[in-house]
């Protein structure tokens, strides 16, 4: 296999993205191309096209007078990461159950099985359920769709470590049952199954969400957002 080659401004990208995503760069805190640069000792010039692809991500935002901003959360890009995740993922479940083989489906399994055994571990929990995830997604070989949802689940890892991880680990046990039963529709090729699994498994996930962050205040502050 030939190594897989990454431009400078590919590499300046992807150690951003990871920074802003695990937060050693703040929602709302300012990119500074040229102190970005010197931390990471290269041009602007790579640093401008990189933040440029941020900004296609959603990650950054860019307003005249300003510069580049980490992208702050709010009640609306909340619900739209949910509600781009359930949608991608049912294209992704559906078409899975037709496209997939015995031997990928019995590789998503295993997946599932080791998960059983990291309940303890949130945060390797959580990388075996990105994983699990886009491993359906994969199966369905939709290329554009897995592209579309590896960018939500940044997103929702954002949401996830910085503002709700209380919600995160108590959830745990109730989506792994959900992916158990998830295993058993695909086995059966069931995708009206699928569906109704991925859709509730989002949906009860984001109810859980808001409801903690009502708890907090953080959408009754950002209530007119909304409207």
């Amino acid at each position: 296999m030939r190594p897989t080659f990454r431009s400078k401004p590919q590499v300046v990208h992807e150690m951003l993205r990871e920074a802003i995503i695990h937060g050693d760069y703040k929602p709302g805190e300012r990119l500074v191309i040229d102190e970005v640069a010197a931390r990471l000792g290269v041009s602007q010039i790579p640093v401008r096209e990189a933040v440029r692809q941020l900004e296609a991500d959603g990650l950054v935002t860019i307003e005249p007078y300003t510069g580049a901003t980490v992208t702050q959360f709010s009640p609306t890009l909340i619900f739209e990461i949910f509600a781009l995740l359930e949608a991608l993922e049912v294209i992704c479940g559906r078409r899975a159950c037709i496209c997939m083989s015995d031997e990928e489906l019995a590789e998503l399994a295993a997946v599932v099985t080791e998960m059983d055994g990291l309940l303890g571990d949130p945060e390797n929990w959580s990388r075996k359920n990105r994983q699990f995830h886009l491993m359906i997604c994969q199966f369905s070989h939709v290329q554009l769709i897995e592209r579309m949802l590896e960018n939500a689940l940044d997103h929702w890892d954002r949401l996830r470590l910085h503002y709700v991880s209380d919600v995160f680990q108590p959830r745990m046990p109730e989506a792994q049952q959900d992916h158990h039963r998830m295993i058993e529709a695909f086995r059966r090729r069931d995708a009206d199954e699928v569906e109704h699994l991925l859709r509730s498994h989002n949906q009860r996930a984001l109810a859980a969400y808001i409801d903690l962050l009502q708890q907090n205040g953080f959408l009754e502050q950002r209530e007119g957002e909304c409207r």
